[in-house]
């Protein structure tokens, strides 16, 4: 019995090229979309999915092929460090800026280590926690200069989801135009 052109052309469909790189193009749109969500997002690795959808796209599309170059994934790479660096420091940047000592620096840095083994809360309570607990207690200031300097670890925190989402953008439209244009 023959088969029906219209199972014919979906055996094909589903056997060619077309079908594996639909699913590619799909694995990185979705990648680098919540990507960018995780910029916002402390549950979601923002900055680590973009990577690793130009990662995939890279290696699956074949690396001559892909339309991406080294040079380009090279970039991005570059990018993404900046936004890991960035998320470590903007929170003892702000604290700096509102006068915090040295002590409440490197409880801000301190509690974002900490902070990260405990999720979303810790990703947030942490580097504030660690500026006042060390302003208090180490640097020995009084309540009122430990908050003060607390306040400046939410605005360094603040200005880092800033800077982190312009790296994802840059991350995203260095992509885009090394895939499409310049390629």
């Amino acid at each position: 019995m023959p088969m029906t052109p219209i199972l014919a052309a979906w055996f094909d469909f589903f056997t060619s090229d077309g079908f594996k790189d639909s699913l590619i193009w799909g694995g990185v749109a979705i990648l680098l979309a919540l990507g960018f969500l995780g910029t916002f997002l402390p549950v979601l690795p923002g900055t680590t999915l973009i990577l690793a959808g130009s990662l995939l796209f890279y290696f699956t599309m074949g690396m001559e092929t892909s339309g991406l170059a080294w040079q380009g994934l090279v970039f991005i790479g570059i990018l993404y460090g900046l936004s890991i660096a960035l998320d470590w420091v903007s929170g003892a940047l702000g604290a700096k800026w509102f006068g915090s000592s040295k002590w409440g620096i490197i409880g801000a840095i301190l509690g974002g280590i900490v902070g990260i083994f405990f999720g979303l809360p810790g990703l947030i309570v942490g580097p504030i926690a660690g500026v006042f607990i060390f302003e208090i207690f180490v640097a020995k200031k009084e309540v009122k200069e430990a908050g003060h300097s607390t306040v400046g670890t939410v605005v360094g925190g603040i200005a880092g989801i800033i800077g982190r989402v312009a790296l994802a953008l840059g991350m995203i439209a260095w992509f885009v135009a090394d895939v499409f244009v310049v390629n």
